[in-house]
């Protein structure tokens, strides 16, 4: 029996960090994400941002760091400019930018809890640029 495919109207990543206003503060002021929407009052509140195609909420508490399992890609326009960026501003550095074997440019870094965030930048002659 095949089931009826489910319309997804919107979705987000929803990230329960250890100190919530730190992390709004990462991704608001230090990554640069623009606001989508914010609501609730402190201690409550949570910020949803823009993911290009997607959102990120970044809401709650957790006694613990996400698990390693969760990781951000993130596309940029170029990779270099926003690593250095990101490293001059004190970001934790997990990988600075290099061409990866699939010839996508991709540098890591990790926000304040440890989450792994990839840049991801599509150089102008790959594939996914024609596809």
């Amino acid at each position: 029996m095949t089931a009826e495919p489910t319309e997804i109207l919107s979705s987000r990543v929803l990230l329960r960090p250890q100190d919530l206003e730190r992390s709004i503060a990462f991704y608001q002021d230090v990554l640069g994400l623009a606001v989508y929407r914010e609501f609730g009052e402190p201690p409550w509140r949570g910020v949803v941002f823009f993911l290009g195609g997607g959102f990120l909420e970044v809401s709650g508490h957790s006694d613990t760091p996400a698990c390693p399992n969760l990781q951000l890609w993130l596309q940029v326009r170029d990779v270099d400019a926003t690593f250095e960026r990101l490293r001059e501003a004190g970001v934790t550095v997990l990988r600075p930018p290099a061409t990866e074997a699939w010839g996508l440019r991709e540098a890591w870094v990790a926000d304040p809890d440890g989450v792994r965030i990839a840049l991801i930048e599509v150089p102008e002659d790959h594939p996914l640029r024609r596809r």
